[in-house]
């Protein structure tokens, strides 16, 4: 049989045994209304502790490819001498085209000429007009081929001599009153000497002057100066009046 102050010691050793693991675990925290609540937070390296990464956008990537000098994204840069247009596209205009014109043809009288009457297109294709200029000159003057071309008509027409001469642009030159030296089919340059000059031109404020027309086709009558870079090109439909060959 225990002794009781075995018994009561037992006892005691069983109560602290059973109150051990509150004892040992920690206390729970006490809310208080209105007070700050602390959440743990996990520890976060410092920035230069980070190991260094590089990221590429699509900015960046378009600073790599597009080459300096231009918008991101944008057309490339054209070179220095200038962007071809794209094939099939027309080209602007350009004064060159009018300037080599100007440089295959030539006056008809050398020296260069003073202007005794210019072209005029009258109002309708059948009423008068002035289809061609009238150059001062002097009888018996050499009158020359504007241009390269086959002479296609050359003779009298209407009491006047007049040769023609058919060009590779297809205009024809007719020059007036002359007396012919070439033949209809005779092959000449420019400068070539179509004949002489005869006095009489009706309208001509000297006493000689050469008619030089300019005609394409039957039916337009062009400005004959426009060749040589002093006029400007009018067109005048004339179909089959007889005025000039």
């Amino acid at each position: 049989m225990i002794d009781r102050p075995l018994a009561a010691w037992l006892a005691a050793c069983l109560i602290g045994c059973a109150a051990l693991p509150a004892v040992l675990a920690p206390p729970s925290p006490t809310l208080v209304a209105g007070s700050p609540v602390s959440v743990p937070t996990a520890t976060v390296p410092a920035v230069h502790d980070l190991p260094r990464t590089t990221t590429v956008g699509l900015d960046a990537r378009r600073r790599t490819a597009d080459p300096p000098g231009t918008v991101p994204g944008g057309p490339p840069p054209h070179a220095s001498g200038g962007a071809r247009p794209p094939a099939g596209a027309a080209a602007p205009d350009d004064p060159s085209a009018a300037a080599g014109r100007q440089a295959r043809y030539g006056w008809p009288l050398r020296p260069v000429p003073r202007i005794g009457q210019r072209f005029r297109a009258p109002p309708n294709p059948w009423s008068p007009g002035h289809r061609g200029v009238d150059l001062v000159g002097v009888p018996g003057q050499e009158v020359r081929a504007a241009r390269d071309g086959v002479v296609a008509f050359a003779g009298p027409l209407a009491g006047r001599g007049v040769v023609s001469v058919l060009h590779p642009d297809g205009l024809r030159t007719t020059y007036e009153p002359v007396t012919a030296t070439v033949a209809v089919g005779t092959v000449v340059s420019r400068g070539a000497v179509l004949g002489t000059l005869e006095p009489g031109h009706p309208g001509c404020p000297a006493t000689t002057c050469l008619h030089w027309g300019v005609r394409r086709g039957d039916a337009d009558y062009l400005d004959p100066l426009v060749l040589v870079g002093a006029g400007r090109v009018r067109l005048l439909p004339d179909p089959g009046d007889g005025e000039r060959p």
